[in-house]
C-alpha cells in the first residue's frame, strides 16, 4: 500500500516543487536549502523521472558548490545512466570536499565494478577500511565480500565474513552467508573454529550451532553433526533446516528409520517439497517397505509431475513386488518424459521380459545398448531375453557382438557355452567352455545360472574339475 503525505505536508511539498520550478525557469530568485534539493531529487527518483532528478542535482550543485551530499547523489544518478567515468570524477571531488563516508565507498566500489575494475575496487576498500569501525566497517566488509564474489576470490569472501563475525558474532546475514561459503570453499575446519568461539560466548545462538553442525557434516563427522543439530533444535524447535540436514546425516549413516523421523518433521514444519518426499521414499526403499516408498515417490511426483525419475522410482517399487504390469505403466510415463533415458529403457525391458513379452522387450534392451555400448548389463539382458525365448541363433550372435563391444569380457564366453549347449551343439559348447575357463574361471556362476542343465553333463564337470585342479 502506498504511503500518503498528510495534507499539510503535501501542500508544503507542492509549494516546494512550485518554488523549484520557478527557480529553474528564472521566474523567481527564491532560495532553496540543500535539504530541500535532496527532497526534490528523491521525489523525482520515486516517480522514476531520472532525467529530472539529475537536473535537480545539477541545479543544487550550482548553488551549493561544496555539497558532498549532492555530489554523491549526482554520482548515484550517473550510474543509472551508465556514465561511469563521469561518476568516478564526481566521487573523487566529493571525497576531497567531505572526506570518506560509507555511502561514498559503496558507490565508488559499484563504479569500479561497472568499469570491470575489480582490482581497483579491492584496493580502494582495503585502503579506506581502517578509517571505519562498528556498523560502517561491517557494511564495507560486506561490500568487499561482494567484490571478491564478482572477482571469484571465494576464499577471501569467507575471510571477510569471518572478520564481520569478529565484530558482530550474532550478525544474521554473516551467519547465513558463511554457512554457504563454508560448503562452497570446503573450509569446514575454519568454520568449526569460528562457531565454537561464538558458541562459547553466545551458547543460545541457534545459527551458530547450525553452522557448526553443517561444518561437521561437511567433514562427514555425522554423529558430531547430529549432536550439534540437536542443540540447534533445542533452542529453536521449529528450525526445519536442522531436521532436514539431520535426515541427510542419518541417511549417510544408513540409519533410515531415524532419517524418516527427521524428514517427516520437516513436512510438519514447512510446505511439502518434492525433495523431502523423494528422500523419505528412498529410506523406505532401503528398508524394503515398497508400498511406503511408493507412497512418497507418488507424493513427490504430484509436486513435480515433469520429473521422469520419480515415475521410474515408483516403477522400481512395483518391480520389486513382482507387479510388472503396474511397473510398465509407470515406465511408460517416465519414457514419455525422457524417451532416450538408458535406465528407463532397461527397466521397461526387464518388466516386459518378466511377463514373457520377449519380442516387446528386445527394442528397449537395444536402446540401452545403443546408449551404453560398453556396459555389459544391457548385453546380458538382451542375450538372456533371447535365451528365454529359445532363440539360440540370435542369442549366440549377440553374445559374440557383446564380447567384442565390451573389450572381450569373459562373461560372454560363458553365455556362449550355455547357448551352444541349449541349442544341442554340445561339442562346440565344451570347446567354448575350455576357452571360457582359461579366460576367467570366476565367471562360471553365470553359466550355472543361465544354463544349470549343463552341470549334469559329465564332460562339463570333467573340464571344470581340470581347471580347478590346475588352479
Amino acid at each position: 500500500m502506498s504511503k500518503r503525505l498528510p495534507e499539510d505536508n503535501k501542500a508544503a511539498f507542492e509549494e516546494l516543487l512550485r518554488q523549484y520550478e520557478n527557480l529553474k525557469t528564472g521566474r523567481s530568485s527564491a532560495f532553496l536549502e540543500e535539504e530541500q534539493f535532496e527532497k526534490i531529487i528523491h521525489h523525482f527518483e520515486e516517480q522514476e523521472q531520472l532525467d529530472k532528478a539529475l537536473q535537480a542535482c545539477e541545479i543544487g550543485i550550482s548553488i551549493f558548490n561544496y555539497s558532498g551530499l549532492l555530489l554523491v547523489k549526482k554520482a548515484d544518478l550517473l550510474l543509472d545512466f551508465r556514465r561511469y567515468e563521469e561518476a568516478l570524477d564526481i566521487l573523487d571531488r566529493a571525497e576531497m570536499l567531505d572526506g570518506i563516508s560509507p555511502d561514498l565507498c559503496v558507490l565508488k566500489t559499484e563504479v569500479f565494478l561497472a568499469l570491470d575494475q575489480q582490482e581497483q575496487a579491492i584496493e580502494f576498500l582495503e585502503r579506506v577500511m581502517p578509517q571505519f569501525d562498528g556498523e560502517d566497517r561491517i557494511e564495507l566488509l560486506f561490500e568487499l565480500a561482494d567484490v571478491y564474489d564478482d572477482y571469484e576470490e571465494f576464499d577471501k569472501i569467507f575471510d571477510c565474513l569471518e572478520l564481520i563475525l569478529k565484530e558482530d558474532p550474532l550478525n544474521e546475514e554473516a551467519l547465513y552467508k558463511i554457512c554457504f561459503w563454508t560448503d562452497f570453499t570446503g573450509r569446514n575446519e575454519a568454520s568449526i573454529r569460528i562457531h565454537k568461539q561464538i558458541i562459547d560466548e553466545y551458547p543460545y545462538s541457534e545459527l551458530a550451532w547450525f553452522n557448526l553442525a553443517a561444518a561437521y557434516q561437511g567433514l562427514k563427522l555425522y554423529e558430531k553433526a547430529i549432536d550439534a543439530y540437536m542443540y540447534c533444535i533445542a533452542i529453536d524447535e521449529k528450525m526445519d533446516y536442522a531436521y532436514r540436514n539431520m535426515g541427510d546425516a542419518y541417511i549417510r549413516m544408513r540409519k533410515y528409520k531415524d532419517a524418516i523421523e527427521m524428514l517427516e518433521k520437516v513436512l510438519e514444519l514447512s510446505r511439502p517439497e518434492e525433495v523431502i518426499h523423494d528422500a523419505i521414499g528412498y529410506c523406505y526403499e532401503k528398508l524394503k517397505q515398497w508400498a511406503q516408498a511408493r507412497f512418497h515417490y507418488r507424493k513427490a511426483s504430484h509436486l513435480n509431475p515433469t520429473d521422469s525419475k520419480l515415475y521410474y522410482k515408483v516403477a522400481c517399487t512395483y518391480h520389486n513386488e513382482g507387479r510388472f504390469s503396474q511397473a510398465v505403466k509407470q515406465l511408460e510415463q517416465a519414457l514419455h518424459l525422457s524417451p532416450s533415458n538408458a535406465d528407463y529403457n532397461l527397466g521397461m525391458g526387464f518388466s516386459l521380459a518378466a511377463q514373457f513379452q520377449y519380442a516387446e522387450a528386445v527394442p528397449y534392451f537395444a536402446k540401452f545398448i545403443k546408449a551404453r555400448p560398453k556396459n555389459p548389463k544391457g548385453w546380458i539382458a538382451l542375450i538372456e531375453c533371447f535365451m528365454a525365448a529359445e532363440n539360440w541363433d540370435k542369442a549366440d550372435d549377440y553374445a559374440s557382438l557383446a564380447y567384442e563391444a565390451t573389450a572381450n569380457k569373459p562373461v560372454f564366453l560363458f553365455y556362449k557355452v550355455g547357448i551352444l549347449f541349449s541349442a544341442g551343439k554340445s561339442k562346440a559348447a565344451f570347446s567354448m567352455l575350455e576357452l571360457a575357463m582359461s579366460a576367467d574361471s570366476r565367471q562360471l556362476k553365470k553359466l550355472t545360472d543361465s544354463c544349470p542343465r549343463i552341470m549334469q553333463h559329465p564332460k562339463a564337470i570333467e573340464i571344470i574339475a581340470q581347471f580347478k585342479k590346475k588352479k
